[in-house]
């Protein structure tokens, strides 16, 4: 049996056709660290009664693999068929192809950023999208952060700061990752004023709170949760009337923020920014990568005067876009101005408006080849549900359809979602009922999922 002679050298590999090509592709310092690792655990197995032939065969492979794996990100693309077109976790809206081609343009060349073209002197960033903000949503004017929660966050420290901030406590919301209202306003540096209870607000709750130190009063979409039965709340065009007579600011929080009626696409009703402009907001912020379907960011539109003094605000430049994230919802922003072709163009309201009867010719149609490349698994066409997810509609489902994926055992689920997730483009489901489903609602093309199984 051989032993720890029938390993190469670390010279000898790196000089070896292999070894060259390992180092094209992966670079010579990666390659020798692997190897050396390799060679490591080649002694190791040898001490403990392995044949030093046998792992020397190994070597190649076994380093091969090593590189590949340590050269692959994690953010790869992957497969989202479980059921919730706006996963959080799988980084939300899928972008239209003209907004990967704009933010792709960016990456490659300078652009006219904070530049004037006209005068040649600087420019502002947020130019490249305030008009089309103001077009789509009727406000006066508009300001652009990071995400939704930077946007809440600075306008209730611009108009907050030191200063009573009143809000029901009905929508004293926790949004993703334990991130609370309460503590955003903390940060912000307001005081929180609770008004009414849980589950009834009235218009005397916020008159009755209102002092000489009031700076706003905030009223919060609470899009991510339903409360239902004895209920109220005050309408925002009524709030609002008690914002201007006491002479402060309404900061209206609308979240995902649609920027078109949802029952247009078969959709339950969610308020548009446009009606929250319309009803007497002084201040409306909402996210870019929800149900507007773009990249991530946070819009405030309102009055002129007061989106002046957010980009007065030091935290301005905190948060503030960089080009590709403009580029790319400039794209995004100018498919709302030909609202017969948007669901085709936006992927987000395109997967949202998919017929069910669609989806299920598709379940049906793959169920046996799915079933062909996973022969320990049965796997049929089922109905279910899908969900808007990232907090948009939480109680209402769209009926659509999918694979029922089931195995031997107990654990099989579970078994075969650890395989779909390992696969060089992951897939992700959803376990219920004994089974694994492949909800097929964001499933573009058939080959797109076969290909990933035969990998």
């Amino acid at each position: 049996m051989a032993g720890f002679r029938a390993l190469p050298s670390v010279d000898q590999v790196l000089l070896s056709d292999m070894g060259r090509t390992l180092i094209d592709r992966h670079g010579r310092t990666a390659v020798t660290g692997a190897l050396r690792l390799r060679l490591d655990a080649a002694r190791a197995a040898i001490r403990d009664g392995a044949d030093g032939g046998v792992e020397a065969a190994r070597l190649p492979h076994l380093l091969a693999a090593d590189l590949a794996v340590a050269a692959q990100t994690r953010l790869r693309p992957m497969l989202n068929l479980t059921g919730t077109v706006l996963h959080t976790n799988l980084g939300r809206a899928i972008l239209a192809d003209a907004a990967i081609a704009a933010a792709s343009a960016a990456m490659a060349a300078p652009l006219a950023l904070e530049f004037d073209l006209d005068t040649g002197g600087r420019g502002q960033r947020d130019d490249h999208l305030r008009g089309l903000l103001r077009e789509l949503t009727g406000a006066e004017d508009a300001t652009i952060v990071n995400n939704n929660a930077a946007a809440v966050l600075i306008a209730l420290n611009t108009f907050g700061q030191g200063r009573q901030a009143i809000v029901s406590r009905g929508e004293l919301i926790e949004i993703g990752g334990a991130f609370r209202m309460p503590d955003i306003m903390a940060r912000a540096g307001a005081r929180l004023v609770e008004v009414g209870t849980t589950n009834r607000t009235h218009p005397r709750d916020y008159q009755d709170a209102i002092t000489p130190d009031t700076g706003l009063i905030l009223k919060v979409h609470t899009s991510n949760y339903r409360i239902e039965g004895f209920t109220a709340e005050v309408p925002a065009p009524q709030l609002a009337r008690i914002a201007q007579d006491a002479g402060v600011v309404l900061l209206n929080d609308l979240g995902a923020g649609s920027l078109v009626d949802l029952a247009a696409y078969g959709l339950k009703r969610e308020p548009t920014v446009a009606e929250a402009v319309a009803e007497g907001a002084d201040l409306v912020t909402f996210s870019g990568d929800k149900l507007l379907g773009g990249p991530q960011a946070g819009f405030v539109v309102g009055r002129r005067d007061l989106i002046a003094r957010i980009n007065g605000n030091p935290m301005k430049r905190a948060l503030r876009l960089d080009k590709i994230r403009i580029s790319a919802l400039e794209a995004t922003l100018r498919l709302y101005r030909d609202p017969d072709r948007l669901a085709e163009r936006l992927p987000v309201l395109r997967y949202l408006s998919r017929p069910q009867a669609d989806i299920a010719v598709q379940a049906t149609r793959l169920a046996p080849q799915v079933a062909a490349l996973l022969p320990d698994f049965a796997v049929t066409a089922t109905d279910c549900a899908s969900q808007i997810g990232s907090g948009s509609l939480p109680t209402d489902t769209i009926p659509s359809a999918g694979l029922r994926l089931t195995g031997a055992g107990g654990d099989a689920p579970d078994r075969l979602a650890a395989r779909l997730r390992g696969l060089p483009c992951p897939v992700v489901g959803h376990i219920r009922d004994g089974a694994l489903i492949l909800d097929l609602r964001t499933l573009d093309r058939d080959d797109d999922l076969l290909d990933a199984l035969r990998a």
